[in-house]
Formats: structure tokens, sequence, C-alpha cells
């Protein structure tokens, strides 16, 4: 059951006050919400995001400061860095694009105090991107935080593509793609930022995704990437005016294996190849 004396409800500014009043009625909440954070997170991100996402770097700032009065060796800044200042951000990293400003300007605060001992500030002996590089390639293994954000919203184009069936799914295609699929969808007037987040991130999964062919019904022969060959992973062929579109009329149906002589007669030598090769 619902505890009616607990939630509240957020509404946009434009939203007249008997409006406000008849949805709150329908929906037997009283109160409307004014905090900012919700499990953690803002519950609305306006025009500036820096402002939005502030209290991120506030939090990093107060962990720093404690740090200083320990007078840490350099392996031990190390571990703080990589086990708490660069992970506070990472909750908010899953669901909305920090900016890559932002993130740069966490970077310079913590490669500040790196090189810092107490209230006297160091020479940077060495650039901050070397020092994003992993140690076996002589740099410390710090987190690209830029890239980080970026890979946290990619895992979430990648769940709602496995998950289809999902309600995070099911709400997302209702509201933002209800006649298309997520790889194809983009941002529309009055979306979300957390929206915007993940349309921005769809590219990046386009650049490294390839289809695994089963029984080939859902690849398209020209427009999706399924060769595993490349860095675009299509075919070459122009299409030209050839009429078949799907993987799967380039498999006999009776073998359940590629048709060699209709592959090799419809694709240039070197698509061909690659094709008769691919499991099924």
């Amino acid at each position: 059951m619902i505890n009616k004396d607990k939630p509240s409800i957020l509404f946009s500014k434009s939203i007249k006050q008997n409006k406000k009043n008849t949805i709150k009625h329908a929906l037997q909440v009283h109160s409307e919400t004014v905090n900012e954070k919700y499990l953690g997170l803002p519950v609305y991100i306006g025009q500036s995001k820096k402002e939005a996402f502030q209290y991120i770097k506030e939090k990093i700032w107060n962990r720093i400061q404690g740090w200083k009065e320990r007078l840490l060796y350099k392996a031990g800044k190390a571990v703080s860095f990589k086990a708490v200042a660069q992970a506070i951000p990472t909750f908010a990293m899953s669901c909305f694009d920090l900016t890559k400003t932002f993130c740069d300007e966490v970077s310079t605060m913590i490669c500040r105090y790196w090189w810092s001992q107490q209230e006297k500030d160091k020479m940077h002996w060495v650039t901050w991107e070397k020092m994003l590089q992993p140690k076996a390639d002589g740099g410390l293994g710090f987190r690209d935080l830029h890239h980080f954000n970026l890979a946290m919203l990619a895992k979430q184009v990648w769940r709602l593509i496995q998950n289809p069936s999902s309600l995070c799914d099911r709400i997302l295609k209702a509201r933002y793609f209800p006649t298309s699929d997520i790889l194809n969808a983009g941002v529309v007037q009055g979306c979300s930022y957390t929206w915007r987040s993940i349309v921005n991130d769809i590219e990046l999964m386009k650049k490294g995704m390839i289809w695994r062919v089963g029984d080939g019904e859902s690849i398209n022969i020209w427009n999706d990437p399924w060769l595993p060959r490349g860095t675009t992973r299509r075919v070459s062929t122009v299409q030209g005016l050839v009429i078949l579109n799907q993987v799967s009329e380039l498999i006999n149906l009776i073998t359940n294996q590629w048709d060699d002589e209709l592959v090799r007669w419809l694709f240039h030598e070197d698509d061909a190849a690659v094709i008769l090769v691919i499991p099924i």
C-alpha cells in the first residue's frame, strides 16, 4: 500500500495553481516537493548544469580538505583519489552527462592537490594526460572522468537494448521513440536532461556494436553493421538495383548455411570472403 502522507509532486513553473490543485486532488498527493535532490540526485536540471552538479564538486573538495591534514604520501594519495574522490560522482554519471567542462574542473582540482604539500603549491612535473595512462604505459592509472561518464551512460543504452520489456524501456519508448527503436531515437521537444544524456551516447554505442547473425531477419544487408572487419562493419558493395534487403535472404533455408553462389554473385570479392566465414 502507498502511504499517501509521504508522496510529493513536482510541477514546472508554467503550471497554474488551479491546475496544480486538480492534479494533486486526482492523484491524492497533497504536498509539493521542496527538496533539490532525491536519492542523492538533483530532481530538476535547469539551464545551468554547473549549478545543478555543484554539490558533487563540494563533496570532493570537502574530502580533499580532510586529507590535507594527514600529510599522505604519494601512494596514499593515489589510493584516496581512485577509491574515494573519483568514485563520488559515479552515481550521478550513470544518469546524467556532467559535461566535459565539469569533469575537467574536477580533474584540475584533484591534480592540484596531488602536487601540493599542505598549503604550498608545487610544480606539476607531469601532465594530467600522462597521469591518466595505465601504469604499464608509465602513468598512474587515474580515471578520465569524462570518458568514464560516457561509458556509464553507454551502459544505460545497452540495458535498454538488451531489456526492451523492462518498465524503464517501455516508459521511455512511449514517451520518446514510440515508432522506432532506441538506436534510432533522438532528442524531442521538452525531453528531460536524463534522456538528452542517453541520446548523446547512442552514437558512441553504434561505433562499437555489431550484429551477430542468427536467422538474419532483423539485419539489413546494406545499412546495419554485421561484418566483423574495419570500423564501420558494413558491406562496401553498393546496393544498386538489387532488391534483397535482409541477411536472411542470403541464407539457404534447407542447409541453414550461406548461399555461396548468391553471396559471391551479389558482393565484391572482399565482402563475400568475409561473409562466407561468419558463423550462423
